[in-house]
């Protein structure tokens, strides 16, 4: 009970086993054409999004910032790479066209961290101001209308299916998975967590601070992106206004959740991808459970406030009195 991640996993199994009552084959899981179909898959190729831009949050947060133009970034990327794709459909024109789009995605992270870093915004003004140009960048570049791709290629990147998984569950596990390798395996790991906990000390030890800050951002832009093109492929198209809507502030849900701190310091990937999978856990659950739509966010924003109160050593110490003064 005292690991950081065991409230967050058990609010996760609670959540899951608690679908039962209203869906008694909700763990299910078919092979049909060999492709998974199954709740418990739904959940894990909707959460695909949300689990990169959260990872790119957990680093941003780690570092004492945060990003709220993710969002935007996402709904940049998927405009270009659909508008790009909807003359240029076959594989080919697919690629040049998601290459594009992370390249902008990448240096739409940069000029965050440039802000950030280099010029010495605030994070939260930095990236504010990119969530509001961005969002107009990307209804520039549709004009204003949805644009509708038909490129079995780009679909394939949201609702495909490899080796009888999901295409995008596959892109993000291999992300995650290079990410904690290289922070976790490697000394970027202990420099983010050092720059966040006591950037005056860490910057008086030698780290390059400025660097490490700009790179972190431009990382976050690029996993935004590559969500962008998961959740344009998978309607396949593109609305500059609606795409990445508020995620923002689910993955910010999700590094809390996961057990990071939002004053910056120590981090943990593991955790971020626990709170993403039951923040879409959650989606799912109150569609399942028949939840009225206009009580929506308040069912949802009920639930995440139980859930972090209970991971809170100081509310158990006070209140369940399961925490040691």
């Amino acid at each position: 009970m005292k690991h950081r991640l065991f409230w967050a996993s058990a609010a996760l199994i609670v959540l899951l086993l608690g679908n039962l009552i209203f869906t008694p084959h909700f763990f299910s899981i078919e092979l049909r054409n060999g492709q998974l179909y199954g709740s418990l898959i739904d959940i894990l190729r909707l959460s695909a999004p949300l689990i990169l831009v959260s990872l790119g949050m957990t680093l941003v947060i780690a570092t004492g910032g945060i990003d709220l133009s993710v969002g935007s970034v996402m709904a940049v990327a998927g405009a270009l790479a659909c508008l790009y794709v909807s003359d240029n459909s076959g594989l080919p024109g697919v690629l040049i066209g998601c290459s594009i789009a992370l390249g902008l995605a990448l240096v739409l992270g940069a000029w965050n961290g440039f802000l950030v870093s280099v010029i010495g915004l605030q994070p939260i003004i930095a990236t504010l101001i990119l969530m509001v140009a961005g969002r107009g960048l990307a209804q520039l570049i549709t004009e204003g209308q949805i644009i509708t791709v038909n490129s079995p290629p780009y679909r394939f990147i949201g609702a495909g299916y490899l080796l009888t998984f999901p295409f995008a569950v596959i892109i993000a596990a291999a992300v995650v998975a290079v990410a904690a390798l290289i922070t976790r395996r490697t000394a970027l790991g202990l420099l983010i967590e050092s720059v966040g906990g006591n950037p005056r000390a860490s910057r008086l030890s030698g780290i390059h601070s400025r660097r490490l800050i700009w790179g972190v951002y431009a990382f976050t832009g690029l996993v935004a992106g590559i969500a962008g093109l998961m959740a344009t492929a998978n309607v396949s198209s593109a609305d500059g206004n609606a795409v990445g809507s508020l995620i923002e502030l689910n993955a910010i849900l999700a590094v809390v959740i996961g057990g990071t701190s939002l004053a910056g310091g120590r981090f943990s990937i593991a955790g971020t991808v626990i709170g993403a999978l039951l923040i879409q856990a959650l989606d799912t659950t109150i569609y399942t459970t028949g939840v009225p739509a206009q009580t929506t966010q308040l069912f949802k924003a009920v639930v995440v406030i139980v859930i972090c109160l209970v991971q809170s050593p100081v509310f158990r110490r006070r209140v369940l009195r399961t925490v040691p003064a």
